[in-house]
């Protein structure tokens, strides 16, 4: 195959495949953020890919991973779904929660192994009733519109609600031994928020925009619970396994800059904060879909990695979010229903526009159901040959 080059350094593309060469990903230690994660017994102070590209050392191709690559494109996944059809009971009991995850992992072999869950699962341990139906989504029972709501908002406990999600990261630290990150995540204030005061999905955003207008001082106190929570929660998540956590900030975009600079940053820069004062080598990455008219903003909130979406150039994108922070992103999710030569062209030109370092290969977006599978494992295929 033909190399391309980067505005930074030139890179080429192995003609061998990544799957017939995986010798050379040794097993690696597996070390706890928190100290709570039981060692195996061969040390390797080798760090993964993923976490020496964010910290801006010498590596030889940018880390991969995908956004809701344990999912449903996979027929592996399909087939666990007919057993077990209830979404909480997958995100909620801890082998499934591990399978789920590992299912991509044993399959492609990314830089990146994410914990499957949901943004959502925090609410039941804030006395926030929901379910998410299959073909609707998640829905809020009862959600809060007066003061007197928020203050039936309980500040979350992961330990006593999530005990499942400890559990899993733990052993996916083991499993994986550090041949990948081990990622967390979690889902910002705003994002939260919306989820809550709407009821569920919303396209229009009527009621939370209504209540940050009309009411703020209930919206900013229900904010304020999520950010002290969703801090608490990424501590618990790197203290049971996670070796980066990424933020979910995926409805801040509805929001105008000037919006966004009173009901969203205050918040993220809290939570990055908080994090950064007991954890602060774990790196955090934020994602806003949609972010092309906030994406100066992101940096502020003190986050290591601004993932794009796809609707941003990666060059645009890398020019106006400076050299002090990492990238994540991005290709469009469309392009795994090109054809093989078509999405490694778009890997290419991704890569290239990314330059060389602080940058983690991603989709701009999850993967979309119907997905092919064979083209999910050419993408890998593909970005483990790179090489800079």
């Amino acid at each position: 195959m033909s190399c391309i080059y980067s505005s930074v350094s030139s890179f080429s593309i192995s003609s061998k495949s990544s799957f017939s060469s995986r010798s050379k990903f040794k097993p690696r230690i597996s070390c706890s953020v928190g100290g709570t994660v039981a060692e195996p017994k061969t040390i390797n102070a080798t760090e993964p890919l993923l976490l020496d590209a964010v910290r801006g050392k010498e590596v030889e191709r940018p880390p991969v991973w995908l956004m809701r690559q344990a999912g449903r494109y996979m027929k592996s996944y399909q087939i666990l779904c007919e057993k077990h059809p209830s979404f909480r009971e997958r995100s909620e009991n801890v082998d499934l929660v591990v399978e789920i995850s590992l299912q991509p992992w044993k399959v492609f072999q990314p830089d990146g192994v994410i914990l499957f869950s949901d943004i959502l699962t925090p609410l039941s341990g804030m006395n926030i009733p929901f379910d998410i139906i299959k073909g609707k989504g998640p829905v809020i029972f009862d959600p809060p519109t007066t003061l007197s709501d928020v203050e039936k908002v309980r500040e979350f406990i992961p330990e006593e609600s999530v005990p499942y999600v400890g559990e899993a990261l733990t052993i996916l630290r083991k499993e994986v031994n550090n041949q990948a990150a081990v990622l967390g995540f979690v889902g910002a204030p705003f994002t939260l928020a919306s989820y809550v005061v709407e009821g569920g999905s919303s396209k229009n955003f009527t009621k939370i925009k209504r209540l940050a207008f009309a009411e703020p001082k209930v919206l900013h106190s229900l904010l304020q619970i999520f950010a002290t929570s969703m801090a608490k929660y990424i501590r618990y998540q790197a203290d049971h396994g996670a070796q980066a956590v990424q933020i979910f900030d995926s409805w801040a975009t509805e929001l105008s800059p000037v919006d966004f600079e009173e009901f969203s940053l205050p918040y993220l820069k809290q939570i990055v904060e908080a994090v950064k004062l007991t954890h602060p080598d774990l790196p955090l990455i934020l994602y806003a879909s949609g972010s092309g008219g906030l994406l100066e903003r992101l940096p502020l909130t003190g986050v290591d990695v601004v993932s794009l979406d796809w609707t941003v150039d990666m060059a645009d994108g890398r020019r106006r979010l400076g050299p002090n922070v990492a990238i994540q992103g991005n290709v469009d999710p469309g392009v795994l229903f090109g054809s093989k030569e078509f999405i490694t062209n778009r890997i290419n030109d991704t890569v290239k526009k990314a330059g060389k370092g602080k940058h983690i290969l991603n989709l701009g977006h999850g993967i979309k159901v119907g997905t092919p599978e064979e083209n999910v494992a050419h993408f890998f295929e593909v970005a483990k040959g790179l090489r800079y």
